[in-house]
């Protein structure tokens, strides 16, 4: 029999994490404190439910997959039992820590996942007992719409954790990132901040508006970006992947973030790493089907979008 996944927390990233589980076919244990949000949440779980079903992605009946979400104000009974104790509670870590905690008490065996946004897990942990069996996997919001799920491992997360998670996540329709170690903000919020922080620099310099910048996001990097990251779109970017995409444009790159004061250059061994992880995905004689595959996802999203 299949375990149940535990959710501790009944926001809105608790919800659609409850959502996520429940469309995968999983009994699901949400962890509420609070009797009005506990009265609010079935009713959130089935508004949800039939926006999916409104836009043709809910193959499942409705009723049975509200019906996988059963709702409890005790730890102790939302995670007996279950492969992962899925924390939802606010962005603290002392918060986060207690509920643990008491998760930790209810089944020795459940794995501890924080959704965090940025705090890494040996902050939550401290000198606990349970940090063996702790990770943050870090959702992109909301989780049922957006799959990609990181896995940021503590110092003193026990080897197997992360694979356990992993297997997990995977079997419930997500997509597993696995960060080799913890760092604050990890992929996803380093990413967007990088942008962001940029955005914020041409806004303060009168470079262009914030409709403007957002608008070469929407309309010109993020058609891209939906289906390509920043290694594949620059690889495909110039005929030769990434070695020669660096040897036309990194001395820009270079001279772009020392005006930041980020003086990061791309040296020829990390190139090199980067170029060789690419050709291992995309053998150079295959590039140019690749293009071609490039230009037809955009022109599908240029169908859909106008």
């Amino acid at each position: 029999m299949t375990a149940p996944l535990a959710v501790l927390g009944g926001g809105s990233i608790g919800v659609a994490f409850a959502l996520q589980f429940a469309l995968a076919g999983r009994a699901v244990r949400v962890y509420e404190p609070s009797p009005d949000r506990r009265t609010a949440i079935p009713g959130e779980l089935r508004a949800r439910l039939a926006e999916l079903a409104a836009h043709g992605l809910l193959d499942d009946d409705l009723d049975a997959v509200a019906g996988r979400v059963v709702l409890t104000s005790a730890v102790a009974e939302a995670v007996a039992g279950a492969a992962i104790a899925q924390e939802c509670a606010p962005e603290r870590a002392e918060i986060k820590r207690a509920l643990f905690a008491e998760a930790a008490a209810a089944d020795p065996d459940a794995i501890l996942a924080s959704s965090s946004s940025a705090i890494v897990p040996s902050a939550i942990t401290g000198e606990e007992p349970w940090a063996d069996r702790l990770i943050v996997a870090h959702p992109g919001n909301p989780p049922y719409l957006i799959p990609v799920i990181e896995l940021v491992p503590g110092p003193r997360t026990a080897a197997g954790v992360i694979d356990r998670a992993a297997a997990v996540y995977e079997a419930v329709g997500l997509r597993p990132v696995r960060l080799t170690r913890e760092i604050e903000g990890f992929v996803f919020n380093r990413l967007q901040g990088a942008v962001l922080r940029e955005a914020y620099c041409l806004l303060r310099d009168g470079i262009a508006s914030v409709d403007d910048i957002d608008a070469v996001m929407r309309e010109g990097l993020g058609r891209r970006w939906s289906f390509m990251g920043p290694f594949e779109t620059s690889d495909l970017n110039v005929r030769g992947g990434l070695e020669a995409h660096a040897a036309r444009m990194a001395p820009a790159y270079e001279r772009m973030g020392a005006e930041r004061g980020q003086h990061d250059p791309w040296t020829p061994e990390l190139v090199a790493e980067a170029h060789r992880q690419r050709r291992e995905i995309l053998p150079l004689e295959e590039w140019e089907d690749r293009v071609l595959w490039r230009d037809r996802e955009l022109m599908r999203r240029k169908r859909l979008l106008g």
